[in-house]
C-alpha cells in the first residue's frame, strides 16, 4: 500500500528534478553573457563566498558533484585567469581556490544579473515560505549525506 507521504515526497522529488534542470537552463543563459557555463558559475559562487579560499574537495562536498568534475572545472578556470591555487597552511596536498581579481570582476557581473532573477522569481513568496523550503531541503540533504 502506498502512504500519502511517499506520494508527496516523490511528487517533491520529481519537482526538485525540474526545478534542477530549470535553474540549470536559466544559470547557462545568465552566465553566458559572461562567457561562462551554469557549472562554472556554481564553482566561482562557492569560491567568492569563503574568503579564505576553499579547497576542491571543499567545493565538490557544497555543490554535491565529485572531486574529479570539480578540478576539471577549477583548472580550466585556472587556465582562464578566473581562479588561482594557494598553498593550504592546512593541508600540504590540497590547494586552496581564490578567485583572482578577474574572477571577482566576472563574479560581480553575475551578481548584476542574478540578483534581478532572484528577486523576480520571488516576488509572491514570503520569507517564512522561503525558509521553510530551504529548512526542508536542508534537512534533506542532511539525512542522504
Amino acid at each position: 500500500m502506498h502512504s500519502p507521504k511517499r506520494k508527496l515526497f516523490l511528487d517533491l522529488v520529481r519537482s526538485i528534478f525540474r526545478v534542477n534542470g530549470l535553474l540549470l537552463a536559466d544559470g547557462d543563459r545568465m552566465a553566458e553573457g559572461v562567457g561562462l557555463t551554469s557549472a562554472r558559475w556554481k564553482v566561482i559562487g562557492v569560491v567568492a563566498l569563503t574568503s579564505a579560499g576553499v579547497t576542491v574537495p571543499g567545493i565538490a562536498r557544497a555543490l554535491g558533484q565529485s572531486r574529479q568534475a570539480v578540478q576539471r572545472i577549477t583548472d580550466v578556470m585556472q587556465t582562464d585567469g578566473l581562479v588561482r591555487y594557494e598553498i593550504n597552511p592546512r593541508h600540504k596536498r590540497s590547494s586552496l581556490v581564490q578567485l583572482t581579481d578577474l574572477g571577482q570582476q566576472v563574479y560581480n557581473e553575475l551578481r548584476s544579473v542574478q540578483d534581478p532573477w532572484a528577486i523576480s522569481h520571488t516576488e509572491e513568496t514570503s520569507v517564512e515560505e522561503l525558509e521553510t523550503a530551504l529548512r526542508l531541503m536542508q534537512r534533506l540533504i542532511n539525512k542522504m549525506e
